[in-house]
């Protein structure tokens, strides 16, 4: 049949995959670093991508196409929902003690992560970790866990903490720190990061990302989250350059 339905121009999508994320039944998906029109009969034709878009790589064409499937994007949906329940709550099949939940306790008399007194520390304070708890990255923490009761979180595309030289002190001291990178990691973090601030005590967000278009899905995944919680939360965006600068806040 012919139908209005979504086409993708390759060479103007960054990969940042926010219109993946956008598209509620599954029709988008990341391959190879672009954005790629999976099924036909996934995509409804109402256009909730092409908002999504930064680079404007998305646009309605007229062609054949399979009709749009509703009962095949509803059994898809659950099965992903499944899928990712399955990888939140159960443990990894080998047992890794690498996703063991923890908080880590810093001692006060001296630099965690080194041997240097508090009298001997640099003139810019403890080069030491202030990581409290584990494991970090979004795919791998529980959606309950003690350490987000009264939290003031921070989630944080990975790259910020190399291209950021005080991250530790400016960003993860006394904060619970969730990292993640919407360019690599398959899925979407929205569902997830959802759970975390509806089920749990968190009194304040920040998103830290780097200039870079893709980290935009990070910052619109938390933002997402924030609204579909059903909470009010003080919340905000700091912008990391390549070059290490904050360069919005």
């Amino acid at each position: 049949m012919i139908r209005r339905i979504i086409q993708i121009d390759e060479e103007k999508c960054n990969g940042c995959g926010a219109c993946a994320a956008a598209c509620h039944e599954g029709a988008i998906g990341m391959v190879d670093g672009k954005a790629k029109l999976l099924r036909d009969d996934y995509c409804d034709g109402l256009g909730d991508c092409l908002p999504a878009c930064p680079m404007d790589a998305i646009h309605f064409v007229e062609r054949e196409a399979a009709a749009y499937d509703t009962e095949a994007v509803k059994a898809a949906q659950e099965a992903a929902a499944r899928k990712t329940a399955e990888q939140t709550e159960a443990p990894l099949p080998c047992g890794c003690p690498g996703s063991n939940v923890k908080e880590i306790k810093r001692p006060s008399g001296g630099c965690p992560g080194s041997n240097v007194k508090e009298s001997k520390w640099p003139a810019g304070g403890c080069p030491g970790s202030q990581l409290s708890q584990w494991p970090v990255q979004i795919k791998l923490v529980p959606i309950n866990a003690p350490y987000f009761d009264g939290a003031n979180l921070l989630i944080a595309a990975d790259c910020t903490a190399y291209a950021y030289g005080d991250f530790h002190n400016r960003f993860i001291r006394n904060r619970i720190t969730l990292v993640g990178c919407p360019k690599l990691d398959e899925g979407d973090y929205t569902e997830k990061l959802t759970a975390i601030i509806r089920e749990n005590n968190i009194k304040s967000v920040t998103i830290v990302r780097m200039e870079v278009p893709c980290c935009g899905g990070l910052e619109r995944a938390a933002v997402q989250a924030l609204k579909d919680s059903g909470k009010f939360i003080p919340w905000q965006v700091v912008v990391i350059s390549t070059d290490g600068r904050i360069i919005s806040e």
